[in-house]
């Protein structure tokens, strides 16, 4: 087994990091009074919507290399698996086959 984090976790987290960042960094601005806050009990959705606005294309530009790293991953996973599947089909066509041969 590998200690390597997978690149769906690496990005999962990096991603999640970015969101972090930009709810802290609206906060801040919000309690500055530099961004206006939300009405009455809204300040904690704002800042949150505020947030995944920001967050969105800062993470499709800065974490580009992880997003395509993790596509590969993906895209090698589902080429092995539907592999596996063919290889399983192509069993039971044979065995299938052979059944039918000795029953005739």
């Amino acid at each position: 087994m590998s200690l390597k984090p997978s690149a769906t976790f690496r990005y999962t987290t990096m991603r999640l990091a970015v969101f972090v960042g930009c709810f802290l960094a609206v906060l801040v601005l919000v309690r500055l009074e530099v961004l206006p806050s939300g009405f009455g009990d809204s300040n904690l959705m704002w800042v949150v919507l505020l947030a995944l606005v920001l967050s969105a294309p800062l993470s499709f530009i800065l974490l580009r290399k992880q997003r395509d790293a993790m596509s590969e991953s993906l895209v090698e996973r589902v080429d092995r698996t539907k592999q596996r599947f063919a290889e399983n089909r192509s069993q039971e066509d044979g065995a299938n086959d052979a059944a039918a041969r000795s029953q005739g």
